[in-house]
């Protein structure tokens, strides 16, 4: 475990638990012949974000919302209510983010363990800091994932031993990676995204897009991109 936290109480890497989540229909069992997506979503914002995202994308695949586990601090007095992290901060750095990333990773995949069926692919979507962690439980986890959705993303660094413990397995997978980010980001700087594509490059099947006059959001074209990524790589039939 890390230092202790000046922005989000507790210490960097302290251990976590997913307990709330938004399922699709009958309990993410509505269409059990098709991978079930498991949802992340950014820093402030909760379950409810990323499952409106599916309509658009995979419409007739199952999914698991979760809730991130911390409250952001003054999130409680907000009109929709209290926004949750995954992380001690919005952006943690260098061996902080390692350990908060490996913490919350840990997290998802013990909550996959416990709800999904082993035999049901998985495909881990996220934005942000959720982003964050589809790529990460590659790096915790690889076998277990069908696919990764990174979305204005970011990577750990790899400073801390044992929180990536996966990577040289994950580079001989060939893991289907989706990553897209906006030319406009200023939340997450550009020579990031630049580092996490040249890293995923080398460690999985990467599609990239980088978006004309984005910023830190999603849009209709990244959408509709991956939409179509999705049908390319037999994870969805592609219609709307």
């Amino acid at each position: 475990m890390g230092r202790p936290s000046t922005v989000v109480p507790g210490r960097f890497g302290q251990e976590l638990k997913v307990e709330q989540v938004r399922w699709s229909r009958k309990q993410g069992t509505g269409n059990p012949s098709r991978p079930i997506f498991v949802l992340m979503h950014g820093w402030g914002s909760n379950e409810e974000d990323m499952a409106d995202l599916m309509r658009y994308v995979a419409p007739y695949n199952d999914y698991a919302s979760l809730r991130a586990p911390m409250v952001v601090p003054g999130s409680e007095r907000g009109m929709f209510g209290p926004g949750y992290t995954w992380f001690h901060d919005m952006r943690p750095e260098q061996e902080d983010l390692d350990r908060d990333g490996y913490a919350a990773a840990r997290a998802v995949d013990a909550w996959v363990s416990a709800n999904i069926p082993e035999d049901r692919p998985v495909v881990a979507m996220g934005f942000s800091q959720g982003a964050m962690l589809a790529v990460h439980l590659l790096r915790v986890n690889p076998e277990r994932y069908r696919a990764s959705i990174c979305l204005s993303g970011f990577l750990a660094p790899g400073l801390v031993s044992g929180t990536a413990p996966a990577d040289e397995r994950l580079a001989g997978l060939n893991k289907p990676v989706f990553l897209g980010f906006g030319s406009d980001d200023t939340t997450v700087p550009k020579y990031e995204f630049r580092a996490l594509a040249a890293w995923l490059d080398e460690h999985v099947w990467l599609h990239t897009t980088e978006y004309d006059h984005l910023d830190h959001a999603v849009d209709m074209r990244e959408m509709n991109d991956l939409r179509q990524w999705l049908g390319e790589i037999d994870v969805t039939s592609g219609l709307m």
